[in-house]
């Protein structure tokens, strides 16, 4: 078949196609593929030509031509996922869907036309969710489930699985240590030894409170440290909060040494810690602080450095409109009453209040570790350290 002959194909079966007439569309495409000589235009139009005779299937056959050789093509998505629906195939179609979503995030300043066919597509999408959604959850719940009784964690599956939660899991910066559990807040259970945190908090307001008030203690939380690489320091900053000066930091304990004078004016503070224990390494922790975050501050989603340690929060001062994300949970600080969290799971906090809110800060040594464990996790980091330094 000469290049002449397949262009007159192709053009034959777009005119037939858009007289109405597939099954003269269909052989003028069908000539060309027999030939070798399909390309995803072809494919596209065979596609559509499929639709118009109301073959879906055949329809499907021809789209996924062109998606195994350019699987971001809207169009052929678009075609797929509404050609599968037709045939029933709803979990399938909600993948081309959901690809469609991620190609083409912001509608914004697309042509009315095309914009109008994605939108329908999100919409046909929400409805395919929406109605798994309903569909498993009355299912699991003939199985005995309960939301507010059986088990928080496989709610938590039933979330992810249905998108309305999304999957988080630790992303350490700098260390990953494998086979530890991603729990974004930790059973508070697990740590009683918070029993006696929590009962001095009064006495630990009673110290923060002429600290605050002297206002010179207080220095920016994010600091750069240009010459340590990004295994020993703690962020760049970039982007991370609103304002430098929006979340500050006072060290009692910094980088394991008491930061004199201030811990020697906190001493009922940092008694209250003596039965926690401490995420310990030579030159870097542990730390305890006092962190400030200002009216209308924002510590945008990051994530941290080490899931070989935890971090506690006390909360001391906290105004209405205060809150912390840890993943997918949505947390109201409330004085004296702390929790644990895995910070190397995305999290972020804001104060929407009108005063000033203050938490103490401290990290502990993931429970799941061994004591072997966290002695070799010490040497291994105090190792970088001492790398940087040398």
């Amino acid at each position: 078949m000469s290049q002449a002959a397949i262009d007159a194909a192709g053009q034959a079966g777009m005119q037939a196609l858009r007289a109405g007439d597939p099954a003269t569309a269909i052989g003028k495409f069908q000539s060309i593929v027999a030939a070798g000589a399909a390309d995803s235009a072809v494919w596209l139009a065979l596609s559509m030509a499929y639709q118009a005779a109301g073959d879906r299937r055949s329809e499907v056959a021809a789209v996924t031509q062109v998606l195994e050789h350019d699987p971001d093509n809207i169009r052929a998505n678009l075609i797929k996922a509404d050609a599968l629906v037709a045939l029933g195939r709803r979990r399938a179609a909600m993948g081309f869907y959901a690809h469609l979503e991620v190609l083409v995030p912001d509608l914004a300043g697309l042509p009315p036309q095309i914009a109008a066919e994605l939108n329908r597509a999100r919409d046909a999408h929400a409805k395919l969710k929406q109605g798994l959604s309903d569909y498993l959850l009355a299912e699991v719940e003939k199985a005995g489930f309960h939301p507010a009784r059986s088990s928080r964690r496989f709610g938590d599956s039933l979330d992810i699985l249905t998108g309305r939660k999304q999957r988080f899991v630790p992303t350490p910066r700098a260390y990953f240590f494998p086979e530890l559990p991603a729990i974004e807040f930790y059973d508070r259970a697990r740590f009683p030894w918070l029993d006696a945190v929590e009962a001095a908090t009064d006495d630990m307001v009673s110290e923060l409170m002429p600290i605050l008030e002297e206002g010179t203690h207080f220095g920016p939380y994010i600091e750069v440290e240009a010459e340590k690489s990004s295994h020993v320091v703690a962020s760049s900053g970039k982007e991370q909060v609103s304002a430098v000066d929006d979340w500050t930091a006072a060290y009692l304990i910094r980088d394991g040494k008491r930061q004199t004078p201030l811990a020697a004016r906190c001493p009922k503070t940092l008694a209250a810690l003596d039965g926690v224990p401490l995420e310990t390494i030579e030159g870097r922790a542990p730390f305890v602080l006092f962190s400030k975050l200002t009216p209308g501050a924002w510590i945008t989603p990051h994530t941290g450095f080490l899931n070989s340690r935890l971090v506690c929060h006390l909360p001391l001062l906290v105004p209405d409109g205060c809150w912390f994300r840890v993943g997918n949970q949505v947390r109201l600080w409330e004085r004296g009453k702390a929790w644990v969290f895995d910070d190397t799971i995305e999290h972020e906090a804001r104060n929407q209040g009108t005063g000033t809110r203050v938490v103490l800060i401290f990290n502990i040594w993931h429970p799941d570790l061994t004591e072997e464990e966290r002695h070799l996790v010490a040497a291994l980091m105090t190792a970088v350290e001492t790398f940087e330094a040398g």
